[in-house]
Formats: structure tokens, sequence, C-alpha cells
């Protein structure tokens, strides 16, 4: 029997006798999470403030890799093309459902490429005048826009944003006909209404909270249809007489299509703990961004199509494109 097991591994260590493979528990190496943006915006914050407390739970360190360009397309692509073993993972935002109009032509598809995991969290936006315009709600506004077609000047980060698109829906639903100008950039942007240059913006807290507070902007109302948290006497679009209306940026984590559903699950509930620990809560709040239950892949699919239809919709309606 001696000689029979030395004989055995001898042959094992030459390379005669194949030993069955023992697969690896996941995750047993470093996790990449792609995020489409440059550090700073939301997509980034989300990302570096779940990765505080993700890491422990996974029992791996988890890379944020930053691939921004072409409005989140870059990233988006290089995360689509990823191999679907769990180990690259998509932090994403309105950018995945809405660039599929707004483009003619992707090398990714939202729908088909990605397997969702969890809604990380999410973040209003506010409509916010330069004092100079005599417009404290959204009656207001409405009312100036409508004396002066075509004069009233609202300002956006850029052609396709997120915050573009919710003016362009506001404006939709209102049926008031604005002077759209366009920045680069949210910084640009807050420089001119600051100056008066630009009268009217939809921006996200994080970028005009500190001006409102210092008086230099007025904040008029809150797009989320229910009011916000970190201002809550500022009155939501839906309950100044457009019911309904429910626009904020949201961030979601994705894998690669095809990824095991066994791993897709691992992450969905180790994200939903993070969610709720009262850290990470506190750190995204101070940003303007909230956390939520996540519900469950299914959930956040459902979403998605949802919010595709949405913007599909309005971008045709008004001929947005971005080239």
């Amino acid at each position: 029997m001696i000689r029979f097991l030395v004989n055995f591994w001898v042959a094992v260590a030459a390379g005669a006798i194949a030993l069955p493979a023992v697969a690896q528990p996941y995750p047993s190496k470093p996790i990449r999470l792609i995020v489409p943006f440059p550090p700073g915006g939301g997509n980034d914050i989300v990302a570096r403030v779940i990765n505080i407390k993700l890491p422990a739970l996974l029992g791996q360190n988890l890379i944020v890799d930053n691939r921004a360009g072409a409005g989140g397309n870059l990233g988006a692509e290089l995360a689509a093309k990823a191999p679907a073993d769990g180990y690259t993972l998509f932090i994403a935002n309105n950018s995945l459902t809405t660039n599929l109009s707004l483009y003619a032509k992707l090398p990714y598809d939202p729908f088909r490429d990605f397997a969702p995991i969890a809604l990380g969290a999410t973040s209003p936006n506010m409509i916010v005048v330069h004092p100079a315009l005599p417009a404290h709600n959204v009656k207001d506004l409405i009312a100036l826009a409508r004396a002066k077609p075509g004069e009233m000047t609202f300002a956006t980060p850029g052609p396709g944003t997120p915050t573009h698109l919710a003016g362009e829906l506001f404006r939709a639903r209102t049926g008031i006909d604005v002077l759209t100008v366009h920045y680069k950039g949210a910084g640009p942007l807050m420089v001119d209404q600051i100056g008066g240059h630009v009268m009217v913006s939809f921006t996200a807290p994080i970028v005009s909270k500190p001006y409102v507070d210092s008086g230099k902007l007025r904040a008029i109302a809150i797009t989320t249809e229910k009011r916000w948290s970190g201002m809550p006497n500022l009155p939501s679009v839906a309950e100044s007489g457009y019911p309904g209306f429910d626009v904020f940026a949201w961030f979601a984590f994705f894998a690669p299509a095809n990824t095991p559903r066994d791993i897709i699950t691992r992450l969905a509930a180790d994200i939903a703990k993070v969610q709720q620990m009262p850290e990470i809560k506190e750190r995204l709040a101070t940003q303007g961004i909230e956390t939520g239950a996540t519900g469950t892949p299914e959930a956040l699919a459902a979403f998605l199509r949802k919010d595709f239809e949405l913007w599909d919709k309005l971008i045709k309606q008004q001929g947005i494109r971005v080239e």
C-alpha cells in the first residue's frame, strides 16, 4: 500500500495522472470596477464610497478604474467586452439608457451586453436661477418664460447630459420656449450663471447647493417626485403643478452579460449590505446622493427598460442628437 501511494504521487508529479481541478470560491483575486467618467463625478463618488466597505465583505480588493470618454461610451464598451467571470464590474448612470437614443451607433447594447446587479444610489436635480430673475417658484418661472418666448436662457453642462435631458423634459411638460446654452461641464456653467450670463439651470446638488446656501443662486424646485431630505423646504416640480415629474440621476452596478448567476446574486447582496451602513449613507448624503433598497437584479432590469422608454420618447420628440 505504501509503495502504491508513493508511486501514485510520483506519477502525479510527473504529470502522468491528472488530478481533478478544484474550483476556487469567488472571488479569489481582486475585482476591477470600471467607472466610465473622470474622478470627482457622481459615478466616481459612489464607486469610491461603496469601495470603503465592499472589499471586506468580498474578501478581495476592488480596484476603481476610471475610463472616461465619449459620454461614458468608452468605459461601457470596455466593460461589455470583458470576460464574464465576475472580475470586471461596471458602474453606469443614466447615460447607459439615454446614449442608445442620443448616438447614431454604439459599440455595445445596454440591454444585451450587461447583467444588472444593483441600483447603487440616486441623486435629485435642482432647478436653480440667478437671483436677478424674479422667479421664486415653478409657477413664476413658467410665467416669465411664456411672457418672452425664446429669450430665457437655460444652461446645461453639455448636450445629452442627464441634467440637459431633465431640462428638456421640463420644457416638454410645461410647453415653454427657452434658449438652451450648452457648456463643457458643470464648472464653467456655474461660473457663468453666478455672473448672470445665463438665468436657469438644472443641476446636481453637489454642484449648485453651495452657491444656493451662500445666496449666489436661488433654488426653486427639486426634480424628484418627493422632496429631498437635503433641502426639505424646497418643493418638487410634481407638487408645483406637474404630477408625475420624477427625474433623478442614478448609479447602478453591472457585470458583463452571461456572468454566472451565483456571482450576480452574491454581489447584489453584498452591495445591499454596504448601502445600509450608516457611515456609507452619511458620506453619500454629504454629496447630495442617497442610497436605498436595491431590489433584485430583475427589478433593476425593469427599471432600465422604463428609463429607456421615457428618454427615448423625449429624445426623438425633441430631435436631440450627440455626435
